[in-house]
């Protein structure tokens, strides 16, 4: 400590330090914890609280899960939970009985890598994580209700996320209804012939085994041999969003390649429509909706058949919103994965075959599997991306265009995705630019089909690119029985659309991007599936009373990897080794007694556990249902203005836009269709907070450098003596510029961090660190302290007198502004105007009770532990948790008078101060009589007189 800090402690013992902030600090957080006083009240069950409570307006406020990093918290990370902690405690104050939890999504791969490296079992390492994670959190004066937390890694907790999937298993989507239904209901329709069996046999004739198969083209959650990505580095399979750009692994940047293996999938295709329009009554960024809807990509079209020539029993079918374009489809192209390839392909070159069309190589099958083996080492952005060169293969197979009896060359081409459409598509390379650009690789046909409205003319072979409009007249389409020459897009849809589905080789459909949801993982920690085999491989779920099915001890926790480069590998699970626990015999309840078994050895994403966990806040010990239905009508079902349900508010960050969003919507639909909610929707207002950012310094070979250890000389900056670049970025530790909460609480106190990271800007934009700022919020609570304790004997100072009409005025519109503030989520503004009325009280010779009980409650959201303080130091004995926020007096909050302006011939003669009620006739006779006024007139009469009370009046003399 200096000798300046020293001697002013000794002058002023009582002033507000870092050192008294932490005193205060733990000793509220330990009161709040001790007297329950964030606890909320349910309305039945074991969390019940007293009717007066329940009775309130409900409020549920829920931050996104936060992961409990081994790391721990670096000061950007508690931007939303700070935010939705003051919008949680605004709201206390304003009447509401407020639930506001926070728990841990914690399976997942660090935690298995870090087992793999270490040896120490995931569990052990996640769990110190979460305390550690807990204390940072605690230490922020979060006004979490602790009964309600849990991690997804509890088996209390993921025993019911293996129920939900049972329940999703065992359910089938009936198009007629438009909702989820039990499996048994669509059983029941095969037995009794209501519904025909594919081969039309009786479903009685049928083998557990087919019937297991028909079934399984039905339920919700299914297993398939599905196109996946397959990391043989990594031992496993990975979600898309999982792969970068450039077809590499994000953790350990290995190759990733396209695999068909055996895998569960979700049908949230079945939701596709029910998930567009429902997004409309959702109070979410418009631009997260967007992402929603382009996810799904709903499209209308028709689906066209095109047989095969020389097979008469097979046809490629395809999915296009331009059937209008028919005749100019010269070839075709499948994707490489596409099932009817191997098929089609001939032993031989047909004669004639052009030579850019083979890749050089001797026969068809040689050409396919050397292409297919190039494209799935890449990924489907790759495929997708925008590239000069066009690459592909002839399979030496042709197609009959239904429309001219023309044969076309059929193609395999990386630039079309079996997770699109059909995995085919007709090229009509006059008016695409992909198949344009192909084509001209190819030397293929180029068919002019729609009109060009530029100079281009209808002969493709003097293009440059293709044209595209969806408002031109149709060219160059008339065959023997249908004809669309002359018609506009519109009308040549319907026509040939029509003429399709009159000859049974097309119909009008409709067409998603959207793809079912892959749910495997061939990982150690992650939820087992309560799913068994039994000895024809027919899948079975676990009854309730067998869950949770928990994790086994494994000796190693990776999967068998492979040479990063072997795409000829499959996956070998952690869990698969564990014979004991994989081969069981069960009796599950079925009537026919113990039998057989065989696990499911891999296991559910980390995305399952995030799927419903809104609900288990509401009802966090229920260890008989997933949620007591009265507890989760009241705080997430249907209301006036919302008629989805869901969360009051919910914030995170947006880069979870589309996954773990449209995720949770599906598994909230299937939970409301089969009656277990009655919310429609999990998540009502979508709030996305910004950034915290930092600088990056980097030195000469890029490698970052620490932040703290950089200096500032002559615009430049410099570390240990070389001149580094510096790049506002992400906070983190492999950044070396992250921040702790820690740090900051050590030497300012939580509150000044709370209140920092709150004034730095609106909430939902991006903003950088800079801890030398911090100190400007420190000094806010130093002037709050001083307004009200002595600094020197530790005495309030507050006098019971009435305050004077200026500094009511200042307290009441400081309340009216914040109240609003606060509950538009502008926490930068609502300090703002704190920040200024506490300036305007430090001017106050004397502060009045009134002002300061007013200040310490309008910052209690923000700063709650130095206004606990103040309010008990003010003489109070109740928690200011659940104090009533002020409201504002009408009469104080107007200006007691407002300066009107009063011009002739346009230039200002005259400033009148008036009430801001004055009428435009008093204002008028008041400007007219004005002295000044009088003189420039000049006796000239009035032609007219502009009044705009009551702030201007404008008069023109005659």
């Amino acid at each position: 400590m200096s000798e300046t800090n020293a001697a002013a402690e000794v002058a002023a013992p009582h002033r507000y330090t870092a050192a008294l902030a932490a005193d205060i600090e733990a000793r509220w957080q330990d009161f709040w914890a001790a007297h329950g006083t964030y606890e909320a009240a349910n309305p039945s069950g074991d969390l019940a609280g007293d009717a007066e409570a329940v009775a309130r307006p409900k409020k549920f406020v829920m931050d996104m899960f936060p992961y409990p990093s081994g790391a721990g918290l670096h000061v950007g990370h508690p931007l939303g939970y700070i935010a939705t902690d003051v919008y949680a405690r605004y709201h206390r104050m304003t009447g509401h009985n407020v639930l506001h939890a926070l728990g841990f999504d914690a399976f997942g791969l660090p935690a298995e890598q870090y087992a793999v490296q270490t040896g120490t079992h995931p569990r052990v390492s996640t769990e110190a994580n979460i305390e550690n994670m807990r204390r940072q959190l605690r230490r922020l004066g979060l006004g979490h209700d602790q009964r309600r937390s849990f991690a997804t890694i509890d088996p209390d907790y993921y025993k019911w996320t293996q129920w939900i999937f049972v329940q999703i298993f065992n359910s089938w989507y009936d198009p007629e209804a438009k909702r989820a239904r039990p499996i048994d209901t669509l059983v029941q329709r095969f037995a009794t012939g209501e519904r025909a069996t594919p081969d039309g046999r009786p479903w009685a004739e049928l083998t557990e085994s087919e019937r297991a198969d028909i079934l399984g083209d039905y339920r919700l959650a299914y297993a398939s041999d599905a196109p996946v990505n397959w990391c043989p580095g990594l031992g496993t399979v990975l979600a898309n969003e999982e792969v970068t750009a450039d077809g590499r692994s994000e953790r350990g940047n290995f190759p990733v390649f396209k695999a068909k293996l055996r895998q569960w999938n979700m049908r949230i295709t079945a939701y596709a429509d029910r998930l567009l329009d429902d997004l409309n009554e959702l109070d979410w960024p418009e631009a997260i909706k967007l992402q929603q809807r382009n996810w799904i990509g709903r499209s209308e079209g028709a689906r066209v058949d095109f047989p095969v020539s020389g097979h008469p029993d097979a046809k490629i079918t395809i999915f296009t919103t331009r059937q209008d374009t028919l005749f100019g489809a010269t070839y075709m192209v499948l994707a490489p994965e596409h099932g009817l390839v191997d098929e089609i392909v001939p032993a031989a070159w047909p004669e004639g075959t052009h030579d850019a069309w083979t890749g050089g190589h001797a026969t068809p099958a040689q050409a396919v599997d050397a292409y297919r083996k190039q494209a799935a080492a890449k990924s489907d952005v790759e495929r997708q991306a925008e590239v000069k060169e066009k690459t592909g293969v002839f399979t030496g197979a042709y197609a009959i265009n239904p429309v001219s009896g023309e044969r076309v060359p059929v193609f395999i081409a990386d630039y079309v995705l079996m997770g699109y459409g059909t995995g085919a598509i007709m090229a009509v390379p006059a008016h695409d630019s992909r198949d344009f650009a192909f084509a001209r690789a190819f030397e293929l046909p180029v068919r002019c089909v729609v009109e060009p409205s530029d100079e281009r003319g209808t002969d493709p072979s003097t293009w440059d690119d293709a044209f595209v409009s969806y408002d031109a007249k149709i060219v160059n389409s008339a065959g023997e029985s249908v004809s669309l020459d002359g018609l506009g897009v519109v009308e040549a849809k319907a026509r040939i659309t029509e003429w399709l589905e009159s000859r049974s080789i097309g119909e009008g459909t409709v067409n998603y991007r959207l793809r079912d949801w892959l749910f495997s993982r061939q990982r150690y920690w992650g939820e087992p599936f309560p799913i068994v085999y039994d000895e024809e491989g027919v899948a079975h779920s676990l009854p309730e009373s067998m869950l949770p099915l928990e994790l086994p001890e494994v000796e190693d926790y990776s999967p068998r990897t492979f040479d990063p480069d072997d795409s000829d590998t499959s996956p070998e699970t952690p869990l698969s080794r564990n014979e004991d626990w994989v081969n069981v015999v069960l009796d599950l309840g079925d009537g026919r007694g113990p039998r057989p078994f065989r696990r499911e050895t891999n296991t559910m994403p980390n995305w399952a556990g995030s799927c419903w966990y809104e609900l288990r806040y509401l009802d966090p010990h229920n260890s008989e249902r997933l949620v007591d239905p009265e507890a989760e009508r009241y705080w997430m079902g249907p209301r006036e203005g919302r008629p989805h349900g869901g969360v009051d508010l919910y914030v995170g960050g947006a880069e979870h836009a589309v996954l773990h969003l449209l995720y949770a919507r599906f598994w909230s639909k299937v939970l409301f269709d089969l009656g277990h909610v009655s919310s429609v929707e999990p998540f009502h207002k979508l709030y996305n907070q910004g950034m915290i950012q930092a600088y990056v310094y980097r030195d000469s070979r890029g490698i970052a450098v620490p932040a703290a250890e950089v200096e500032e000389r002559d615009g430049a900056y410099w570390y240990q003596g070389e001149k580094v670049t510096r790049l506002l970025g992400k906070m983190g530790k492999s950044l070396k510029n992250a921040v702790t909460p820690d740090e900051i609480c050590a030497e300012y106190g939580a509150d000044t961090l709370r209140l920092y990271e709150m004034a730095m800007g609106p909430l939902d934009v991006s903003r950088p660190w800079d801890t030398r700022a911090v100190v400007g919020q420190y000094r806010l609570l130093q002037r709050l302290w001083r307004n009200v304790v002595d600094e020197g004997t530790g005495e309030v100072t507050v006098v019971d007198a009435e305050p004077d009409e200026a500094t009511l005025r200042a307290l009441h519109k400081a309340i009216d502004g914040v109240r609003q503030d606060m509950a538009g989520l502008r926490f930068n503004t609502a300090i703002a105007k704190i920040t200024e009325l506490n300036n305007h009280v430090t001017k106050v010779r004397e502060v009045p009770r009134s002002v300061a009980e007013g200040l310490v409650l309008l910052i209690s959201p923000l700063a709650p532990h130095i206004a606990e303080e103040l309010w008990h130091r003010l003489g109070h004995d109740t928690s200011v948790v659940h104090e009533t926020f002020p409201v504002a007096d009408p009469e104080y909050v107007v200006d007691e008078t407002v300066t009107c302006v009063v011009q002739v011939k346009g230039k200002v003669k005259a400033r009148l101060e008036v009430a801001p009620s004055v009428s435009d006739e008093e204002l008028e006779a008041l400007a007219l009589g004005d002295p000044a006024v009088v003189a420039a007139l000049d006796g000239a009469g009035i032609r007219k007189v502009i009044v705009r009370a009551p702030k201007l009046v404008n008069i023109v003399p005659a």
